[in-house]
C-alpha cells in the first residue's frame, strides 16, 4: 500500500474529536515555548555573562547546545511518539523542559547553565514532533491546513518577539538577575499546559495490530551522530568559520549514508524501521523537505544578523532591537493564518509567492541599510520587515501543510521529526554562513556595521533563493502531473 492509499484508507475512518481545537491550543502553547527559547536567550547573553562570569565559551555553548540537542532527537523523538502514544511523550517532553528551565534558571555557574540548556533542548526535541503528529492525527482537508496555519504562526511569532520579550524581561527584573527570568517565564506556562494536556488530547492507540514496535537503536545512533557531525562545524563557524572542524561534514555524510543503508537492511527483515524511506520517495514530501530546509537557512541567518547590527551597531538596547523586529512578526503571524486557509486552493503557487515575497523584503532591507544611517534605521527598515514576514507566513505554515499531505497520520509524528531536523540543519547553514559573512566584514572593514550587515543580509537573500528555486520546480513538476492526468 502507497503511503497515499493509506493516507486515504484512514481518512476514510476519520471521525472528528470534538475537543481538537482545544487540543491544538494546548501544542501550539507548548510549541510556542521550545520555539521561543532559540531566540529570546540571545539578548540576555549579556546579562548571564555579567551575572555568573561565564566564559566567552560558555554564551556560545548556551545558544548552540540548545539548538543541537534539540536536532539531535527529534527523529527518534517522532518514532516514539507515534509507537509509544504521542500525548504520553507529549507530556513527558513537556515535564522535562519545565524542569530543566527551572534548572537552567537557578543556574549559579557557567558550566550549569549549559548543561541545563543541553537537556532543556532535549526536552524541546522530544516535545515538538509530538505536536506536529497530534496535528496530523486530528485534523483533516482544510481543517488541517487551518491548524498548521496556525502553528505557522507561532512559528514565526515565537523567533520574532523572543528579543523583544527577553527586552522587557531585561528591563524588568534588572540586567544583573533579569536573565534567570527569560527560563522563569516557561514555568506557568509548562504547568498550565501540563493539566490542560492531560485533559485534552486525545487518549493513545500504541498497540496497533496486536503488537509492539521495538525502537530501531542502531538507527537512533546512526542518525544521531550523523546530526551532531553536521550540526557542529556549522554551529561552531558562527563566530570562527576558520576555525570550525570542516572535517566533520564529510564524517556526518558517512553516516548519514551508513544510516540509509541499515535503514533499508532493518526494513527488509520485517522490522519497523526508525525512518521509513518510502517517504523520501514521495515527491511532495521530500522537496517540501528540502525547501524547509533552504528556506531556514536564510530565514534563521536574517534575526542573527539584523540583532547583532542594531544592538552593537546602533548601541539599540535589547527591547529596542526587539522592538525593530515586531514588523516581521505581525506580517508574519498574520500571513501564516491567512495561508493555512487558502493552501487547499492554491497548493505550491502560494509556498512559491511567499518565497518570493520574502525575497523582495530582503532585498528592500538591504537597500534601506544602504541608503539610511543613524538611530532611526530600524523605523525605516519596518516595511520592508514587513514584507518579508507576509512572505514567510504564507511560505512556513503552508510549506508544512503540503509536504505532510500524503504523510499517513500514523507516521505522522516521525515524517514531522524529518522535516523539523532538516530545518535545524537549515538554521545551522544560514546562521553560520551570515555570521561568516556579518564578522567576516567587519574585519575587513574595521567595524563598519552597515556593509556587515549588508553583507550578512546579501547571504540570506542567496539562501532564500535557492528556496524559491526548489519551490518552483516543485510546481512545475506538479502541473504537469496535472495535465497529465
Amino acid at each position: 500500500m502507497t503511503s497515499v492509499d493509506a493516507r486515504s484508507s484512514v481518512i476514510g475512518e476519520y471521525t472528528p474529536d470534538p475537543r481538537r481545537w482545544r487540543a491544538l491550543t494546548v501544542c501550539l502553547i507548548a510549541g510556542f515555548m521550545t520555539l521561543l527559547d532559540v531566540s529570546i536567550v540571545n539578548v540576555a547573553l549579556p546579562s548571564m555573562q555579567d551575572g555568573l562570569h561565564a566564559t566567552a565559551s560558555d554564551l556560545s555553548w548556551v545558544i548552540s547546545g540548545y539548538a543541537l540537542t534539540f536536532g539531535l532527537v527529534l527523529v527518534a523523538a517522532g518514532r516514539l511518539g507515534d509507537d509509544r502514544g504521542r500525548k504520553r511523550m507529549f507530556l513527558a517532553g513537556l515535564v522535562l523542559f519545565t524542569a530543566t528551565s527551572a534548572l537552567a534558571g537557578a543556574a549559579t555557574s557557567g558550566t550549569w547553565l549549559v548543561v541545563a540548556r543541553l537537556l532543556q533542548g532535549a526536552a524541546g526535541g522530544l516535545l515538538n514532533p509530538q505536536v506536529i503528529g497530534v496535528i496530523q492525527q486530528l485534523f483533516r482537508g482544510k481543517e488541517r491546513g487551518r491548524a498548521f496555519g496556525l502553528f505557522g504562526a507561532v512559528v514565526g511569532i515565537s523567533t520574532a518577539i523572543g528579543p523583544l520579550l527577553g527586552g522587557l524581561l531585561l528591563q524588568g527584573f534588572g540586567d544583573q538577575e533579569g536573565w534567570r527570568f527569560v527560563f522563569y517565564v516557561n514555568l506557568p506556562i509548562g504547568v498550565l499546559a501540563l493539566f490542560a494536556g492531560a485533559r485534552l488530547l486525545p487518549h493513545d492507540r500504541i498497540d496497533r495490530n496486536g503488537s509492539r514496535h521495538t525502537l530501531d537503536l542502531v538507527g537512533v545512533v546512526l542518525l544521531g551522530a550523523a546530526v551532531v557531525t553536521i550540526m557542529l562545524p556549522l554551529i561552531q563557524a558562527e563566530k570562527h568559520p576558520s576555525g570550525a572542524p570542516w572535517w566533520l561534514l564529510v564524517v556526518g555524510v558517512a553516516l548519514l549514508a551508513g544510516f540509509v543503508g541499515w535503514e533499508r537492511r532493518y526494513g527488509r527483515r520485517g522490522r519497523q524501521p526508525l525512518v521509513d524511506l518510502a517517504l523520501l520517495r514521495t515527491r511532495s514530501y521530500a522537496m517540501g523537505t528540502s525547501l524547509g530546509l533552504a528556506y531556514f537557512a536564510g530565514f534563521t541567518g536574517i534575526f542573527f544578523v539584523i540583532t547583532l547590527f542594531f544592538q552593537r551597531g546602533l548601541d539599540y538596547t535589547p527591547l529596542q532591537a526587539g522592538a525593530a523586529m515586531l514588523p516581521f512578526a505581525i506580517g508574519s503571524a498574520g500571513a501564516a493564518a491567512l495561508g493555512g486557509r487558502i493552501v487547499s486552493r492554491y497548493g505550491r503557487a502560494l509556498v512559491v509567492l511567499g518565497v518570493l515575497a520574502v525575497a523582495v523584503g530582503l532585498v528592500g532591507t538591504d537597500l534601506v541599510l544602504g541608503a539610511f544611517t543613524g538611530g532611526h534605521v530600524g523605523l525605516v527598515t519596518a516595511l520592508p520587515l514587513a514584507v518579508a514576514g507576509i512572505g514567510s507566513g504564507l511560505t512556513i505554515a503552508p510549506n508544512q501543510t503540503l509536504t505532510l499531505a500524503e504523510v499517513p497520520p500514523a507516521e505522522g509524528g516521525t515524517a514531522a521529526g524529518v522535516l523539523q531536523t532538516g530545518q535545524r540543519i537549515g538554521s545551522a547553514i544560514g546562521t553560520a554562513v551570515a555570521g561568516a559573512l556579518f564578522f567576516g566584514s567587519l574585519a575587513t572593514t574595521h567595524g563598519d556595521y552597515h556593509q556587515a550587515a549588508a553583507l550578512g543580509i546579501r547571504g540570506s537573500i542567496a539562501l532564500v533563493l535557492v528556496a524559491l528555486l526548489v519551490g518552483l520546480v516543485d510546481l512545475a513538476f506538479d502541473r504537469r502531473h496535472h495535465r497529465n492526468r
